[in-house]
């Protein structure tokens, strides 16, 4: 099986993270556990279709994982797994971006010293 490849996970996992309501979702779901998005509804300033259409879009990033519960209830509950691929890739790219950004600093300051001089 073809391992997903980073770069994409990280893209849906920052296009999922930018709506805050996604944002609010997720941080229910990290405080109370897995919810239903009905329980998702009494607890957020959200309509409930709303939840329900933001969790399929969290699903679709791996964020969340639908499970069925009892009387044909789906729960969802968090899954960190696609966050790590992003923060790998996060971590990777500020990686990347030291060494320009520390010659930067240096020529900048080596700048400033020439000309207080």
């Amino acid at each position: 099986m073809d391992r997903p490849d980073p770069e994409a996970v990280a893209q849906e996992v920052f296009a999922a993270l930018a709506d805050p309501s996604r944002r609010g979702i997720l941080a229910a779901l990290a405080a109370g556990g897995p919810a239903t998005a009905t329980d998702l509804a009494g607890r957020l300033p959200i309509t409930r279709q709303a939840i329900a259409k933001h969790l399929a879009l969290l699903a679709e990033a791996g964020l969340v994982v639908a499970e069925p519960g009892e009387r044909r209830r789906v729960r969802y509950r968090l899954d960190s797994a696609p966050m790590k691929v992003a923060q790998q890739f996060l971590a990777a790219l500020a990686r990347d971006w030291d060494g320009p950004l520390a010659a930067l600093r240096d020529r900048l300051d080596s700048d400033r010293l020439e000309q207080d001089r």
